[in-house]
């Protein structure tokens, strides 16, 4: 997500066996370059080597005028890393080909693609040779289709369709734990994407209070709402791209036809003082699982917190435990 994810949670997520990405959103171009700097300097790889994170990259912002954008993409293949991620945009097939003859050698850069229905699906694995397709359902976090079918619907509808030798399609939205991910393995998925549980980190971009509301969030809290954008003039989207987040006050005013410009005023003010109950904390529909989440070390936490604040590597690790227990259960069913 962006504004959720930098260089520091990329490192760690991948530290613990993951792909940890940096979501480069509305930032300058010296601060995504800062972001796989840090990044670099956490995992220890040298500039000439691959850099195993991933970049995800918004295409409509790509494709704003006055955007650098062959500059931006070539942070991530001058710093090699193992993916991009692309989403969002009506001119994807132009940034994979400028991928495809820029990167240091062929097929090094796994180029991922978002989809959100089947006809994209197809349209990445058939006409533009993505090498990882994900699924978003609806349940996600953050923005996505407000039409897109539910996340079990839309992966079993393209596995139903693509080939068997096509390439890996993961699940994201609404993935919060390893009983989940151990779901969409079931289902035929190669891997699940999760973003909200991440946020907890305290190797996040988000706040302490942002952290606090995500905890504190019952099932049924995060809603799909274009309100966050207007107040942030963050517009350019396709068509009927939405975001999910917290529900507060500037959803309630916004969907109450409160005057924009105050809304604007109110959403800068609480900016600058980190008012959750203005500001937008994306989350996913499964937000609410994560008040149940276990006690974790904070040792290495820049300033020890409460026990929910999981280091990102942990998280991984816990994940990955709890999947293969799930399954593991579901192996017995048939000894």
């Amino acid at each position: 997500m962006a504004g959720g994810s930098g260089g520091r949670l990329a490192a760690r997520v991948s530290q613990g066996g993951g792909l940890g990405f940096i979501a480069y959103g509305y930032q300058s171009l010296d601060a995504l370059r800062s972001e796989v700097d840090t990044a670099r300097s956490l995992l220890q790889i040298d500039s000439n080597s691959l850099l195993p994170i991933g970049i995800g990259y918004l295409g409509w912002r790509l494709e704003s005028p006055g955007v650098a954008a062959h500059d931006l993409l070539s942070v991530a293949l001058n710093n090699h890393v193992q993916a991009i991620w692309l989403s969002f945009g009506t001119q994807l097939h132009s940034w994979i080909d400028f991928i495809r003859k820029s990167e240091r050698k062929p097929g090094n850069t796994k180029i991922i693609v978002q989809v959100d229905s089947l006809n994209e699906a197809l349209v990445a694995v058939r006409d533009w040779k993505a090498d990882v397709v994900v699924a978003q359902g609806i349940e996600a976090g953050g923005h996505g289709s407000a039409t897109a079918p539910s996340l079990l619907t839309l992966l079993s509808e393209i596995l139903s369709t693509i080939p068997e030798d096509g390439p890996p399609i993961l699940g994201a939205g609404g993935i919060v734990n390893g009983a989940q991910v151990a779901s969409l393995l079931g289902i035929g998925a190669s891997g699940a994407v999760l973003g909200t549980r991440f946020l907890l980190s305290p190797e996040s971009l988000y706040s302490e209070l942002q952290r606090q509301a995500l905890i504190a969030a019952p099932t049924g809290s995060s809603v799909r709402t274009t309100a966050f954008d207007q107040v942030r003039n963050t517009l350019g989207w396709p068509e009927g791209i939405d975001g999910r987040g917290l529900r507060n006050s500037t959803v309630d005013e916004f969907q109450e036809g409160a005057n924009l410009d105050d809304l604007r005023r109110k959403y800068a003010a609480a900016v600058k003082t980190g008012d959750v109950d203005r500001i937008v904390t994306w989350a996913g529909a499964s937000v609410g699982l994560l008040n149940r989440i276990l006690p974790a070390k904070v040792s290495d936490c820049i300033d020890p917190l409460v026990s929910f604040r999981y280091l990102a590597q942990e998280i991984v690790e816990e994940i990955h435990r709890d999947c293969v227990t799930h399954l593991q259960a579901v192996n017995s069913l048939f000894e």
